[in-house]
């Protein structure tokens, strides 16, 4: 089932109208988040992973139950029936306890994720000991089991969901309500991350949305369609033509950077749309879930690009990864070291090949180089000042697009004798005749300069919407959005292309 498409359509309003008008305590309302989620999951032909998701959720339950009641042990029991001397002479031991708990729910998650997505890619590198063996095997693993959907963003979630609680944050005995949370359908797949503690308390006072809220729930997903089908998905169309691993040693240094700027575009237009729909489609069900992004390409260094792009990753990656290690309390070797080991890890996360991996350590070593600029920025008072005049905070968003755009090319090639090829062409490589015809003449019937502008004027509009809602702080009012929410659907119906893909994020 895909979210922008009338089975999904007829699916959602089904789901509210069993929600707000069958539904009336709050726990028939979580059977229908729960059962409808089911389906959803189910819609993508992924019925044969479903026990897997399923066993996430009632282990990562029952371990988080072990921790909450350990912790009411601890904490009140305890201290009251026994004497204050006993008691903080048991504690540790308890809390002892507790780690270990909480190690083997982490543990848990982390196996089931490398087990799911990264058994090939581990064989692939073993697979020098005894190619003979290794390689096939490795190959019908890939071909034969694909990772289930949603898996990297459960793992994470559930991984979170235990730590808060170990930590003391509000923990769920309803095994009810926290399926409803770990399921919620439209979060299910690509996220954001949402903790338990903001998510439970909305469940306890779920009211109807004011008109205000249901307009911008339309607005939101008539937008995040938009985005998508109109935009992305017209992108693709050429990123495809450009980056087709059958012709991609034909393409020319010109297409080759063409191809580049518009898979940024398409990329974030993707993943932001997939995000706007996610948020309207939660507020419709009386639900706020956390934003993803805060317009990522108008950031003036790689540190402010990772605090405005997949917003809930970068979070849990700075809560569970980079605090635990220490952050930047240990001196500046520890924190470049943190800094590298946090990309690494995103890199990994993302997908199992060697093209995440090197993207990981490129950007890890880009926040390394950035955090020894400002320390040294801090020293010498006429480099920082050019880094906060307007020339300085140029050059620095022209230097962070520039290692944003370049290092995507990993992320839509990670074979490396692939993106290799790319890099090697990105200079003075002449295209091939044929080439440029097949792609745009018979397929795109544009020239390149049309994409270039259209390119440019897909970037001008959005620094001109930056403009509006960060400087200016200037939006549109509800009653306008209510009146533009069908011509916008209309649009998105009458221009986007015949088939619609998959999100982006949905392979990671």
């Amino acid at each position: 089932m895909k979210f922008i498409s009338p089975t999904y359509v007829i699916f959602l309003l089904l789901t509210l109208i069993c929600y707000w008008g069958i539904a009336k305590t709050q726990s028939h309302k979580l059977w229908v988040i729960v059962i409808s989620s089911i389906v959803f999951y189910i819609s993508f032909l992924q019925i044969q992973y479903f026990p897997v998701i399923l066993t996430m959720i009632l282990v990562n339950y029952w371990i988080g139950k072990i921790l909450l009641d350990s912790q009411i042990i601890e904490y009140k029991e305890v201290q009251d029936r026994l004497g204050e001397e006993y008691f903080y002479q048991w504690l540790p031991r308890g809390k002892k306890q507790r780690r270990r708990v909480l190690i083997v729910g982490v543990v848990f998650n982390i196996v089931l994720l490398i087990a799911a997505k990264y058994i090939p890619f581990l064989l692939n590198i073993i697979a020098p000991l005894n190619p003979s063996a290794i390689e096939p095997l490795a190959m019908s693993v890939k071909t034969n089991f694909l990772p289930p959907l949603g898996i990297s963003f459960l793992s994470f979630e559930s991984a979170a969901y235990l730590i808060d609680v170990y930590k003391g944050s509000p923990a769920t005995g309803n095994l009810l309500k926290y399926a409803a949370y770990k399921s919620f359908f439209p979060k299910l797949v690509s996220g954001p991350i949402t903790h338990y503690h903001q998510f439970a308390p909305q469940l306890n006072n779920l009211r109807f949305p004011s008109i205000e809220r249901l307009t911008e729930a339309g607005w939101l997903i008539a937008s995040g369609a938009i985005k998508k089908t109109l935009i992305a998905d017209n992108l693709a169309i050429f990123v495809r033509l450009v980056f087709d691993p059958t012709t991609l040693d034909r393409a020319g240094s010109i297409d080759l950077w063409l191809a580049i700027f518009a898979y940024g575009l398409q990329l974030y237009l993707d993943f932001s749309g997939y995000v706007d729909i996610v948020l309207g489609t939660a507020i419709l069900f009386g639900i706020n879930l956390p934003t993803n992004f805060n317009f990522p390409y108008m950031s003036t260094s790689i540190a402010d690009f990772w605090r405005r792009w997949h917003i809930s990753l970068g979070n849990w990656l700075r809560d569970y990864i980079y605090i635990p290690l220490g952050g930047s309390r240990l001196g500046l070797v520890r924190t470049c070291l943190n800094l590298f080991a946090l990309m690494l890890i995103s890199g990994i996360w993302h997908g199992a090949d060697w093209g995440y991996i090197l993207w990981g350590i490129i950007h890890g070593i880009a926040l390394v180089v950035h955090r020894l600029t400002h320390i040294l920025s801090e020293k010498i008072e006429p480099l920082a000042l050019f880094w906060r005049s307007r020339l300085g905070h140029i050059c620095g968003w022209l230097l962070t697009q520039a290692l944003v755009f370049v290092t995507w090319i990993w992320f839509r090639l990670p074979n490396l004798s692939q993106s290799n090829l790319v890099f090697q062409h990105l200079w003075g490589y002449p295209r091939d005749a044929q080439f440029a015809t097949k792609v745009y003449v018979e397929n795109l019937k544009l020239a390149d300069s049309q994409i270039l502008l259209i390119l440019v004027g897909l970037s001008i509009a959005m620094m001109v919407a930056y403009t509006f809602d960060r400087l200016l702080k200037l939006n549109l009012n509800w009653h306008l959005k209510l009146t533009l929410i069908p011509l916008c659907l209309y649009i998105v119906w009458l221009l986007s292309p015949l088939h619609s893909l998959a999100f982006i994020y949905f392979d990671f």
